[in-house]
């Protein structure tokens, strides 16, 4: 077997929805599923059908391709892993899509692939025999749920077995408001209702959550495989969606392994459209919302939230060169900008609308103040992408963009909610009791584990950007521009340590200062458009960082060395969220990091490859670690910096691709000049 067992693999629908699972065939997880759909793109997901139990049947007996976990039958008796499928796993490959070889005790070989189709809630499940033998049928059984993404399934009397028949297709509804499940298969259904009880998800037990759930079983599928290809095709019945699963019984007119052949010919055209393995991982986070488009901050758990998607944006658009997309997204959130903020995520209740505020009721989640700063810098490097593309900006695009970026400055600068605020040092002020306001927000009873409040090293940096980016259309924003570039030099150098402080003003309090060592002030130098120190405190900054805080998968949050530090991401909800920002590692930070350590050596081309050579390669080899094929979400701070959080986030996929295609791409010379988009 090529991958390890708890490795996990993803195939997205463009909606929100999702397929997932582990390459060792058990589900560690509640959100690994077959098909988990997005009711109202991308929100109010639900995990439709689990998983399957898959069973071989020869002329020598039967075996079982599949495995599940369940609880003991006390609460200390170990897991019960049963049927034990994964022993006969003989090779796993994700290329184009997840697919199992199997060899048998009898020596048949058996494939199994799963593939996604993308705009539409439809996942497709093929099983083949890798040599003609006689005699070999399949019979298989869908583990359902239909359920809340975040929620855990009980045996109970309410759930509905009965089928309907359209056409060729099965259809079950199985709950009244959840999305009716949709199978086609060119195989024999017979009803045979059963429940399965207490599967055990591992992950979540180790995370300190309820990790037990009952699935049901309506029937089983039976297939002949001598005859060839069994086909399997799984959607859910989204009503509004262009293309939904309510037109599935239509399209298995022509016959379910046709349909599945021609679903899965159209998507490998798609999927070879990609020029490398992260492009393709980057599309699997651009989603739709409404008319327009979002991203998705990270797969399995999270939905679209505000930071994440600005920060995540200039690498799955722009280094990309898809330009449209980011155009999309920027003016979807640029018309929510209300007091100078932004939301943070989109509240589901409020029917698809980024923080609809009073014209949608619901109440806005902007407690954040560095993503309507993020958004500055996104909209500013989103114009300048077009530029190099030689591509004109519509004037009302570039109007609209104006004015939120204006109303953010305007609003930072007199004064908004949350204790945000420029002083009279120019200087960007932000806090209240009980806020966490900068992207380290964790929360544990209510109260933020690294609060902040006063005037954070980034959110200066990226608060003297944005004026910088502002200045350039206004002049009113020139004098706060020099007042707050000056005071960040003279205010956060820490002569002692030759790094920057993290707070200064702590709580509010003038001359009151944190000097923890953190990866925030790598901003300074690296990952904005405009450094805000150079020279020797530049380099001297780096290098600290480098010495202190680089692993070969991103940077610690925290010195090791300090008290607080925490080695590892682990234990209950409380332990990792007080892990969560004291020293876990962030894959994203090394993109900053990188950009900072090449300009502070002059950006040549032999230092970008040196910096390839250095920190990217390395990263490179964490693509098959975690989320096969993306990066996670964070790392253990020591050694050897297992993978936690979410397996596959956007930020950090988005800064691994900014550095390939911008930060380190080396110019080529042509006839009409340097390459579009060089540095």
């Amino acid at each position: 077997m090529d991958r390890g067992p708890v490795t996990e693999w993803l195939e997205t629908d463009g909606l929100g929805g999702f397929a997932s699972g582990t390459a060792g065939l058990i589900r560690t997880r509640r959100y690994h599923a077959l098909l988990l759909t997005a009711a109202e793109p991308p929100g109010r997901r639900f995990v439709l059908v689990n998983g399957l139990e898959a069973l071989v049947v020869t002329p020598a007996g039967s075996v079982a391709i599949s495995a599940q976990v369940y609880a003991g039958s006390a609460e200390s008796a170990a897991p019960v892993v049963h049927p034990i499928g994964m022993e006969f796993i003989r090779r796993f490959d994700i290329e184009p899509w997840p697919a199992w070889r199997f060899v048998l005790p009898d020596g048949i070989g058996i494939e199994q692939s799963i593939a996604a189709v993308q705009g539409r809630p439809i996942v497709t499940i093929a099983w083949r025999l890798l040599a003609a033998r006689p005699g070999v049928s399949l019979v298989v059984r869908p583990l359902l749920s239909g359920r809340d993404l975040h929620a855990l399934h009980r045996e109970n009397p309410v759930f509905r077995f009965e089928e309907e028949r359209l056409g060729q297709a099965i259809v079950w509804r199985p709950y009244p408001g959840v999305p009716a499940i949709s199978a086609c298969a060119n195989g024999d259904y017979t009803r045979e209702p059963l429940w399965y009880r207490n599967f055990l998800y591992t992950e979540e037990r180790e995370r300190g959550f309820d990790h037990l759930e009952d699935l049901a079983s309506p029937g089983r599928f039976t297939f002949n495989l001598s005859r060839g290809t069994a086909a399997l095709i799984l959607s859910a019945d989204t009503p509004g969606l262009a293309g939904d699963g309510g037109e599935l019984p239509a399209l298995a007119a022509s016959g379910p392994l046709p349909s599945l052949r021609g679903l899965r010919a159209r998507e490998r055209r798609r999927r070879l459209r990609f020029s490398s393995r992260l492009h393709r991982s980057a599309d699997a986070y651009l989603v739709r919302r409404g008319g327009g488009r979002t991203v998705i901050a990270g797969y399995p758990w999270f939905s679209d939230w505000g930071r994440d998607t600005f920060i995540a944006l200039r690498g799955l658009c722009l280094a990309t060169g898809r330009l449209d997309d980011a155009r999309s997204i920027l003016l979807l959130w640029a018309g929510f900008v209300r007091d100078g903020l932004l939301p943070n995520r989109f509240p589901e209740e409020a029917g698809g609308a980024p923080g609809a505020g009073p014209a949608g009721g619901t109440a806005r989640d902007d407690a954040s103040v560095d993503a309507p700063l993020w958004f500055i810098v996104t909209a500013h490097d989103w114009i300048e992408a077009m530029s190099a593309a030689r591509r004109r900006v519509a004037r009302d695009d570039e109007a609209a963009l104006v004015r939120s970026i204006e109303a953010t400055l305007d609003a930072f600068l007199a004064g908004t909610r949350h204790g945000i605020r420029a002083n009279r040092d120019g200087l960007l002020a932000a806090g209240d009791p009980g806020l966490a306001l900068t992207w380290m927000d964790a929360r544990v009873a209510g109260q933020p584990v690294t609060p902040r409040a006063g005037k954070p090293v980034e959110i200066q940096a990226l608060w003297i950007n944005a004026l910088r980016i502002g200045s350039a259309r206004s002049d009113r924003f020139a004098a706060p521009l020099a007042r707050a570039s000056e005071s960040f030099g003279r205010r956060f150098w820490h002569d002692a340590g030759a790094f920057l402080r993290d707070v200064v003003d702590v709580d509010h309090e003038p001359g009151r200062d944190d000097a923890t060592f953190r990866a925030n002030q790598i901003l300074a130098v690296g990952g904005l458009p405009f450094p805000v120190i150079d020279g020797d405190r530049a380099r001297a900054v780096v290098d600290a960082v480098e010495h202190r805080l680089l692993t070969p998968i991103g940077l610690r949050t925290l010195d090791p060395a300090d008290a607080a530090y925490r080695p590892r991401y682990e234990g209950g909800p409380e332990e990792r969220d007080r892990a969560y920002h004291q020293g876990t590692v962030w894959p994203w930070l090394l993109g900053p990091f990188v950009e900072a350590w090449v300009r502070v050596r002059g950006d040549g081309i032999e230092i970008r490859r040196e910096a390839r050579r250095r920190f990217l390669e390395p990263l490179a080899h964490h693509l098959d670690m975690a989320g096969l094929e993306h990066l996670p979400e964070i790392a253990d701070g020591a050694t050897p910096h297992h993978p936690r959080g979410c397996p596959f986030q956007a930020w950090s996929v988005a800064e691994a691709l900014r550095l390939s295609h911008v930060v380190l791409a080396e110019p080529r010379r042509t006839a009409r000049g340097p390459r579009a988009g060089a540095r």
